[in-house]
């Protein structure tokens, strides 16, 4: 059997559209997507290759689904086809995720609509358990592990230190911790084990291709794309200020997000107790409800989970109009862009700088430690997240309000539809949606 011929830009091009518009499942469904089209129908990629990129983009900050199509992208059709690919890869969620945030700020308190987020507010906080289960189980692989990830929570929950500070002190203890318990850090299995070396059909990147002239370490090439990353950066923040006439909501908004994207190890959930800190307490752009529905809604569309950003970015927008009080609309769509492109533009340098960079050093201890103890802080952190959660769904006017039996109810159903029976994301928040709404019809809840 002969390898398929390599795709055209254009045929590449039409799949990553495509891809934006399907993408749902979170990152685990999105990379079963992805490898069941272009390694097991297109065969655009080998097993072994996919899941070498698989590996490195695991460790970098930010989405790893959309790295990884960045990725691929990169692989076949140079930087071009890295940035159509990952721009194409969000672009869609954007979209519905400004139409939806529209639809929320102008219907959201219309009786049904209410009555469907009642439900999917414990769905959110079943959801953000799971992915604690998950990334556990994954992550939790030694008693040391265990100990940050607990240490980790405390950190924030007691102590309420700032999530940077958790990343940085994790990534230290992984340092200090490895010299003492190497084992503990040692590599797992890996996400495909023997699959990669059984025999398989040609691809148009095998295992044997040869690392093309543009996927190879050249410092030139390093240095010009981390470059221009920094100069979009720094052009694009200029043009707000100027915009503004000086400091104001839009340079908040890029500043904030692009912390929030180099601070995001572990995926969205981790990063997200970080947006909730400072876009809910610290900036008060949207409430803690409302950022529960802003989780919810972004659940509902494909694309990366870190999209909900936008819907944060729509929301402090509409509140804060910067053109008038007549402008809410606008500035809340041009805060969703914004913060788009800053939560973006460090995937997009990551990959396209430091790929032939970064491959050389997986699997080196001295690398993978810190990593896999940020890894295990994660855990904590979302598992302080979910705490956050159910505090405003379960006692929705305080402690001294009252406990809401019937949310707690809907959110131990969605656990254990997720973690018991394995049902996917979309038919749980839709069985709770339409459970708030019955509540709403019947019972009279709201």
């Amino acid at each position: 059997m002969q390898a398929p011929p390599t795709p055209r830009f254009t045929e590449a091009l039409k799949f990553w559209f495509k891809l934006g518009f399907i993408s749902f499942g979170g990152p685990a469904g999105q990379i079963a997507l992805m490898h069941a089209e272009l390694v097991e129908r297109r065969r655009w990629i080998s097993e072994r290759r996919f899941l070498h990129a698989l590996n490195y983009c695991m460790l970098l900050p930010g989405p790893e689904a959309q790295q990884l199509a960045t990725y691929i992208g990169w692989l076949m059709h140079r930087r071009w086809g890295g940035i159509a690919a990952g721009a194409l890869f969000v672009l869609p969620s954007l979209l519905l995720l400004v139409l939806l945030s529209w639809v929320y700020v102008c219907h959201g308190d219309v009786p049904w609509v209410a009555g469907l987020f009642y439900g999917l507010k414990p769905a959110v906080t079943a959801l953000v358990l799971q992915a604690a289960w998950r990334i556990g189980q994954r992550t939790l692989r030694h008693p040391v592990l265990w100990a940050i990830a607990m240490a980790a929570f405390a950190a924030l929950f007691l102590l309420r230190l700032p999530f940077p500070a958790i990343v940085a002190g994790a990534a230290l203890a992984g340092v200090l911790a490895a010299r003492v318990w190497p084992q503990a850090f040692a590599p797992g299995a890996g996400h495909g084990g023997t699959a990669a070396d059984a025999p398989h059909p040609p691809a148009c990147i095998d295992d044997d291709t040869p690392t093309p002239p543009h996927a190879r370490w050249h410092r030139a090439g390093f240095l010009r794309v981390v470059g221009v990353g920094l100069g979009l950066g720094a052009g694009v923040a200029a043009a707000l200020w100027a915009l503004q006439g000086g400091p104001g909501l839009f340079t908040q908004m890029a500043g904030f997000f692009t912390q929030a994207a180099l601070l995001s190890f572990g995926g969205a959930y981790a990063v997200l107790p970080f947006v909730a800190q400072g876009a809910v307490e610290q900036y008060q752009w949207l409430s803690a409800p409302q950022m529960i529905d802003g989780l919810a809604l972004g659940e509902t569309t494909p694309g990366p989970l870190i999209m909900v950003v936008a819907f944060v970015a729509f929301l402090g927008g509409w509140g804060q109009p910067a053109f008038g009080p007549d402008s809410a609309l606008a500035t809340a769509v041009l805060a969703a862009v914004v913060v788009s492109f800053f939560t973006f533009l460090p995937s997009f340098v990551f990959i396209l700088a430091g790929g032939p960079l970064v491959e050389a050093t997986h699997g080196q201890l001295r690398y993978t430690a810190p990593l896999a103890a940020i890894s295990a802080a994660v855990v904590g952190v979302i598992v302080n997240l979910a705490l956050f959660f159910a505090q405003h769904v379960f006692w929705p006017a305080g402690f001294a309000g009252g406990f809401d039996a019937l949310a707690a109810a809907i959110a131990l159903a969605a656990a254990l539809a997720l973690m018991r029976f394995k049902q996917g994301v979309i038919p749980v928040l839709a069985g709770c949606a339409l459970a708030g709404l019955l509540a709403h019809l019947v019972l009279g809840r709201l």
